[in-house]
């Protein structure tokens, strides 16, 4: 008896939206069209910036490094949550659990440092535009978003060795709608101590870090743009970082709201998941595309 409550369950129980009953319909159907328009507008770029020779820049490097990630969460996500709609079995295997807590925790923090990587190139391009083909050149763009992925994969590794040593005591329910870490550690019938203090720590490296190499990197871009002689160049330059800001405070502002808040209601962060995992993927190519001249150039060349 010892030994089973100590083993990891071979299957969960999703929750998901099952409080809300009369939603599900509705909400499955918004989804769907989410997830078909997500994986068409992230391939899209990842498409067009391979085949145009003009879209092959630090930029367009880094935003298909964004796209991949938000195809990844998004297929590790979505198609498990359909099927617990539209099924009457709400359950997961172990080794799908398992799949969603890595997949999850490595493309989440990724994402963190990414975006930090690309304020970085914004900022090179406006306040160092002579030397810029210089200072970012493919083998350093191809070191940042190595240096990106290894440490999302390291945090995914530390984060899941630890959530397989919980003793979970026979409890397989989660009240939500996929497997996460906090999910998870709400099971554990044991000492969590260690969990809850690497979640805690590593949020440091990869959410404040980053936030705040954003925050540097705009307000020196902010007082270039402000010694530019013409409004015309002002535009331009704020124009170039407008998309990538609106893409961090998508990203980093439901996610504060959610892992800073311990004490909000489950229904509210089941919410506030759903739209960082299914809202945001489908965000981020509307954002870079539909003010994006040179993406629309390319479209009608290749058209």
């Amino acid at each position: 008896m010892e030994r089973e409550n100590a083993t990891f369950p071979s299957t969960f129980v999703l929750l998901g939206f099952s409080e809300f009953p009369w939603l599900e319909m509705p909400l499955s159907a918004v989804v769907l069209i989410s997830y078909l328009l997500t994986l068409l507008g992230n391939s899209s770029i990842i498409f067009i910036s391979l085949v145009e020779p003009r879209l092959q820049t630090p930029m367009y490097f880094f935003l298909d490094n964004l796209s991949l990630l938000d195809l990844s969460v998004t297929c590790n996500i979505v198609p498990q949550l359909l099927a617990n709609m539209w099924g009457p079995d709400n359950t997961i295997a172990a080794w799908g659990c398992i799949a969603q807590v890595c997949i999850f925790s490595c493309t989440s923090c990724t994402e963190c440092i990414l975006l930090a990587m690309m304020a970085i190139d914004r900022y090179v391009a406006i306040c160092r535009p002579l030397r810029y083909s210089l200072i970012m050149n493919p083998r350093v763009c191809v070191q940042m978003a190595a240096a990106c992925w290894a440490s999302g994969l390291a945090n995914s590794l530390l984060q899941a060795t630890l959530t397989l040593q919980l003793p979970l005591c026979g409890h397989h329910t989660l009240d939500h709608f996929f497997c996460e870490i906090p999910a998870l550690i709400k099971l554990a019938c044991g000492d969590t101590t260690a969990n809850e203090l690497a979640l805690t720590s590593l949020s440091i490296p990869f959410g404040m870090v980053p936030l705040v190499l954003i925050v540097i990197s705009y307000i020196f871009i902010a007082q270039a743009v402000l010694k530019l002689p013409s409004a015309e160049g002002r535009r331009k330059a704020l124009s170039t970082c407008s998309s990538h800001l609106l893409v961090v405070t998508l990203y980093f502002g439901p996610a504060m709201l959610l892992y800073f808040q311990p004490s909000a209601k489950s229904s509210k962060a089941k919410f506030m998941s759903l739209f960082y995992c299914v809202v945001t993927p489908l965000l981020n190519p509307l954002i870079y595309t539909l003010r994006n001249k040179d993406v629309k150039a390319a479209w009608r060349r290749i058209l």
